[in-house]
């Protein structure tokens, strides 16, 4: 992919970073204070959900208290915050410069939660701490690396990762016996319908917060009929997050594989996300150049959220789509999302309020965020070729197996030694190395067809 662009005439653009028929400083242009605070907030408003909803997962499945729940949300939305700045500023090769925000990523959500089951939640943060320092060491191999990761890994990895989800936020309506109580149920699916509800009836930004809103709904619906309690968790003014609240980090290689494989895969997603965003503000896409300064953005500021408790913490595009409704490409805006996200970290009454909201609630807006990743897995897959023709279907199919088999057998391989149950037990890593070696093994015979096959086809 080159980095620069030509125009018509053949003859380079004004301005190397800046694709034909967009102003060179669009991206680069200051906003006014009237206008930046609101669309920073629309930002803010569009993301706020993902957070939210992740650390009421993460919280209601670690069965954390209400002053650990509001300690982990004030960590989360200030790492988001500061994510925020250093991708839209940029500081030395830190930071793409373009409109981001940052957000805890919802696989690797799946994947820490799935560590602090089986090996403890230090673990776990030691996980995030290995996983972010992976994908600082492999940028100088970048090139290399994320060709391990097409569309067809991709997808696997993506698709196993939101059926474990799912598996994961049910239990937050059934509790841990699976046996979830009918006024859990019901409040659930209640959460769900208005999460529904919001996205096909509202517009814009609005749309955009309709698991927010599904989730507000849910505990209102909660409090007035009795099928659940709201309790925020005391306190007042601003305070800094707790640091280190699952303990000192334990450093386990073997049962951090979930995540050092995610962190890997990762640098595709990190790819495509910075070449569309190049684009929606003009900018000639230059991955060589952007996609590691991205990563190491991600990688830091992942690293700082381990310490807080957090998973690790990803670059998002969703406001993309806020840059293109309003017109306003400016990474001065997301930054000042960041500020907001920031302020909203450190007051308080904020986090401990939403701390409060029923486990019912957060569990039926988890399933459809988790779904939602379920179908991105589908929308990846079928950017592959998955034609009887070829070995891609095979692969997916091979690779979805392996993922699955753990998560329908759970006790398949507890004869086998303890690091082979921790690689082949994880349905996500079992699945994307499966698809990774079948990927790279069937490459020579990806465009085999076997003899005959053309005059069947002549003959249908």
């Amino acid at each position: 992919m080159t980095t620069t662009r030509d125009t018509p005439s053949g003859t380079p653009s004004a301005h190397p970073d800046t694709a034909p028929g967009h102003p060179a400083e669009a991206v680069d242009a200051p906003v006014p204070l009237r206008r930046l605070a609101p669309l920073a907030a629309q930002h803010v408003l569009a993301m706020i959900a993902a957070p939210v909803s992740t650390v009421f997962l993460v919280a209601g499945t670690l069965k954390m208290p209400p002053a650990a729940t509001a300690s982990l949300l004030s960590a989360v939305l200030l790492l988001c915050g500061v994510g925020a700045l250093l991708q839209s500023l940029g500081v030395w090769r830190i930071g793409g410069r373009l409109p981001f925000v940052m957000l805890p990523g919802g696989a690797a959500t799946a994947l820490f939660l799935q560590i602090a089951q089986e090996h403890g939640a230090a673990t776990a943060t030691g996980a995030v701490l290995l996983a972010a320092a992976l994908l600082l060491s492999v940028l100088p191999l970048y090139a290399r690396v994320v060709r391990l990761f097409p569309p067809l890994v991709m997808g696997v990895t993506v698709l196993l990762i939101g059926i474990a989800m799912i598996r994961v936020a049910a239990r937050l309506i059934t509790g841990p016996d699976g046996t979830g109580e009918p006024r859990a149920v019901l409040l659930a699916a209640l959460t769900v319908a208005a999460t529904v509800a919001a996205y096909v009836l509202l517009r814009g930004v609005w749309r955009q917060t309709s698991v927010l809103i599904g989730m507000a709904t849910g505990t209102v619906v909660a409090v007035t009929t009795g099928l659940g309690t709201f309790g925020p968790a005391a306190g007042s003014g601003f305070a800094l997050p707790d640091l280190l609240p699952f303990g000192a980090p334990r450093f386990d290689l073997l049962a951090a594989l979930p995540l050092l494989v995610f962190s890997l895969t990762t640098l595709a997603e990190i790819t495509g996300q910075t070449v569309l965003n190049s684009e929606t503000v003009g900018r000639t896409p230059a991955p060589e150049r952007d996609v590691p300064r991205v990563a190491r953005a991600d990688a830091l500021v992942s690293m700082v959220g381990g310490l807080f408790g957090t998973s690790l913490m990803v670059t998002s595009a969703e406001n993309i789509g806020i840059g293109r409704l309003t017109g306003v490409r400016s990474r001065f805006v997301t930054a000042g999302a960041g500020v907001l996200l920031v302020v909203l970290g450190l007051a308080t009454p904020v986090s401990r309020a939403l701390a409060g909201i029923p486990e019912a609630v957060v569990g039926g807006s988890s399933l459809v965020v988790y779904a939602v990743i379920a179908v991105m897995g589908v929308e990846m897959l079928r950017r592959a070729d998955l034609s009887g023709t070829g070995t891609g279907g095979l692969t997916a199919a091979l690779a979805l197996t392996a993922g699955l088999l753990p998560l329908l057998t759970p006790n398949l391989y507890e004869g086998f030694p303890g690091w082979a149950r921790t690689i082949l037990g994880s349905g996500v890593v079992a699945g994307t190395l499966t698809a990774v070696l079948l990927t790279g093994l069937l490459r020579p015979f990806r465009g085999h067809r076997p003899r005959g096959a053309d005059a069947d086809e002549g003959g249908r």
